[in-house]
């Protein structure tokens, strides 16, 4: 009899563990914040537990069509999404866009810089210019505002590249560098070490989509994930942290 017992507990034990709900959401690293407190609030409301994997959004990509494991895709702009669904990675029908970014010049908070617009990056007092790798969303960005500009030539003798948007903001907030182009949600995070110069305005909106991954066994869950973040809980978490509506 003890024998029967044991086995049903260890049966039921294991059974329970298979039955666990979680899901794995691949996002943009400027997501971390946000995401991390919705994935709370998720887990707390429909009791499905949220792992994260964060990163520049072209390597978050690369990862899927490698076979990472993921359930849902939150992509820092359309251009990587739209690949992901042409490779066939992504659910076409399930992407929402979510959020609008903006991105903007900042400096170290001591910085005595006078900057009030990008034309002034050709003063001899700003040597180092940080920018995201040209891959990622926030890179893109960056240079087709330079572009515009006509500062493709100064910015890439100054340029100091950073992997993602929050490394850019650890470089201005380590006096590293003394701009860089950043998200406006990343340099909030950071208000006390860093401050913003001004808007780069001249580029592609910047907005967010997410969806779910074609090869994802755990479609409804993901469902409600996406749903959660258009929900008025989820968009007012969103808003706290920056971002505005797309």
């Amino acid at each position: 009899m003890k024998r029967y017992i044991t086995t049903l507990l260890m049966v039921c034990t294991v059974s329970l563990y298979a039955e666990k709900k979680e899901i794995m959401v691949s996002a943009a690293a400027s997501l971390s914040g946000a995401f991390h407190e919705i994935g709370q609030s998720f887990e707390k409301k429909h009791g499905i537990k949220v792992l994260f994997n964060f990163g520049p959004t072209n390597s978050l990509l690369q990862q899927i069509e490698k076979g990472a494991p993921a359930d849902v895709f939150a992509s820092a702009d359309q251009e990587w999404m739209e690949t992901g669904i042409k490779k066939g990675l992504i659910l076409a029908e399930s992407k929402k866009d979510f959020v609008r970014n903006t991105l903007v010049i900042i400096a170290p908070a001591s910085s005595t810089l006078k900057i009030k617009s990008l034309k002034d990056i050709k003063q001899p007092a700003i040597k180092k210019i940080c920018a995201v790798q040209q891959n990622s969303p926030a890179g893109k960005y960056a240079r087709e505002v330079l572009t515009r500009e006509g500062l493709t030539d100064v910015f890439q003798k100054k340029n100091i590249p950073a992997d993602n948007v929050k490394q850019a903001v650890d470089y201005v907030s380590r006096e590293e560098v003394d701009i860089a182009f950043v998200y406006k949600t990343d340099a909030a995070f950071a208000k006390n070490k860093v401050k913003v110069l001004f808007t780069a305005g001249g580029h592609k909106p910047i907005l967010y989509p997410v969806a779910i991954v074609k090869e994802s066994k755990k479609i409804n869950e993901s469902k409600l994930f996406i749903d959660f973040i258009l929900s008025k809980e989820g968009r007012s978490i969103l808003s706290k942290h920056g971002f505005d509506k797309p």
